[in-house]
C-alpha cells in the first residue's frame, strides 16, 4: 500500500514512481492555485523518466491538505476531504463526464491526512474570476452541469450515498448557525458597495439559509451537486465541443440541481452579460437534461428554481468568506467584493424574498 504523503517534501520521485507504475528519475514542482478559502495546497509536478520509461505523463498535479491549521480543521468537520475522495474512487467512473485523470487519491477516515494524483490540465484555459465567462463558455459549462446532474437525477436519497452530505443536512445546519454571526463583520466590510436593497436581503438571508434550502429541496428534484460549481473550479478546452474539466469537488452534496446553475451563472458572469443569456443558459441546461434522459422537469420548473436558487449559495459563499477573511488580504477583499455583489443583485433581479412569500 502506497503511504500518504505527510508534506509535500515526501512527494519524492521514488514515490511517484509507485503511483505511475513507471520509473522516474526526477522531478521538478511549483505550487499552484494560492488564493483564498482554500482546503488543499496543490502542485504542478513536471516528471523526467529514466531513459526506458517514457510512457507515462509528463507532468501531473499533486493536491494534499492546507498548510494552514484552520482550514484543515474545517475540511474535516465537513468532511470535505473524505467526500472528495470518495467522489473520485467510486463515482468518477459513473459519473462519466468533466472530470480530470485521476491517477490516486486516498484518505486516512475522519482525518485531513490525504492525497490526489491528478491529470495536469494546464494546457486548458482557466478564466479569472472577476473577469467572467463568455456566453460560449458559460454555454458548454451549463451543458457539461446538465450532463453530470443527468446522471444523478432523482438517484442520490438511497442509504448508499448517505455520506454524501445532504443540502438539508448537518453540514447546512452548521452554516446557517455561523452565518448570523459573521453577518456583522461581513457587513461591516462589504454592504457598503451593494446595489440598493442588497444589504437588507444578506442580513435576512443570514438569518434564513436552512429554511430557503428545504424550501427548494421539498418542491425540486434532487441530484448530486458540486456545491462549488464556478469559473475557477474548471478548465476550458474547445467549447463547441463542450470541453469542460471540472475540478474540486470536495464540497459535493445531494440536492436541487439548480443550486449548481445558479451558483455558477450569478457569481461567474459579468452582471450584463448574464442579465442578458441567462433565459437562453437556463433553456440549454434544461435541454441537455432532457437530452441525457431527465423526464418530469419542465422548463418552467428549470426556470423557477433557478431565479429561487439564487437566495442559496452565492450568498453564504460571500457571507461565509467575507466574515472570516483576514482584510489585508487585497485580492481576497476584491473577489469577495465582487462576489457579493454579483450575487445580491442576481438574487434581486429575480425577486429577492418575494419569491419565499
Amino acid at each position: 500500500m502506497v503511504d500518504i504523503p505527510k508534506s509535500f517534501q515526501e512527494v519524492t520521485a521514488s514515490w511517484l514512481s509507485e503511483i505511475l507504475a513507471s520509473e522516474i528519475e526526477s522531478i521538478s514542482a511549483k505550487r499552484i492555485g494560492e488564493g483564498i478559502g482554500l482546503m488543499g495546497d496543490i502542485y504542478s509536478v513536471e516528471l523526467t523518466y529514466k531513459s526506458d520509461q517514457g510512457d507515462g505523463p509528463a507532468s501531473v498535479v499533486v493536491k494534499l491538505p492546507s498548510s494552514y491549521e484552520e482550514n484543515r480543521e474545517q475540511g474535516v468537520a465537513l468532511g470535505m476531504f473524505e467526500a472528495e475522495v470518495r467522489f473520485y474512487n467510486e463515482l468518477g467512473l459513473e459519473t462519466g463526464t468533466g472530470l480530470p485523470e485521476i491517477y490516486f487519491a486516498k484518505i486516512k477516515p475522519g482525518t485531513a491526512d490525504f492525497v490526489i494524483v491528478m491529470e495536469d490540465l494546464s494546457n486548458l484555459i482557466m478564466v479569472d474570476q472577476s473577469t467572467g465567462m463568455s456566453f460560449e463558455q458559460a454555454l458548454a459549462a451549463v451543458r457539461v452541469l446538465a450532463k453530470i446532474h443527468a446522471v444523478w437525477w432523482g438517484k442520490v436519497q438511497t442509504d448508499a450515498l448517505d455520506w454524501i452530505p445532504s443540502m438539508i443536512g448537518p453540514r447546512i445546519e452548521y452554516v446557517d448557525q455561523v452565518l448570523p454571526q459573521i453577518y456583522p463583520v461581513f457587513a461591516e466590510a462589504f454592504t457598503a458597495g451593494l446595489p440598493e436593497g442588497g444589504a437588507e436581503l444578506m442580513e435576512e438571508f443570514s438569518r434564513s439559509y436552512l429554511s430557503l434550502n428545504g424550501i427548494l429541496a421539498e418542491r425540486s428534484p434532487w441530484t448530486l451537486a458540486h456545491q462549488d460549481y464556478r469559473v475557477e473550479n474548471m478548465l476550458f478546452g474547445d467549447t463547441t465541443e463542450d470541453h469542460v474539466v471540472v475540478i474540486d469537488w470536495q464540497g459535493i452534496g445531494r440536492g436541487p440541481g439548480a443550486y449548481d446553475l445558479a451558483y455558477l451563472l450569478g457569481g461567474s458572469m459579468d452582471t450584463s452579460l448574464r442579465r442578458i443569456h441567462e433565459k437562453d443558459l437556463v433553456t440549454a441546461y434544461h435541454a441537455k437534461l432532457n437530452e441525457s434522459g431527465v423526464e418530469g422537469y419542465s422548463s418552467e420548473r428549470a426556470w423557477e428554481d433557478y431565479g429561487f436558487a439564487h437566495l442559496l449559495g452565492g450568498l453564504a459563499t460571500s457571507i461565509f468568506a467575507g466574515g472570516t477573511l483576514d482584510l489585508s488580504n487585497e485580492r481576497g477583499v476584491e473577489l469577495i467584493t465582487m462576489m457579493a455583489n454579483r450575487h445580491v443583485t442576481a438574487a434581486l433581479d429575480h425577486g429577492g424574498f418575494d419569491r419565499t412569500l
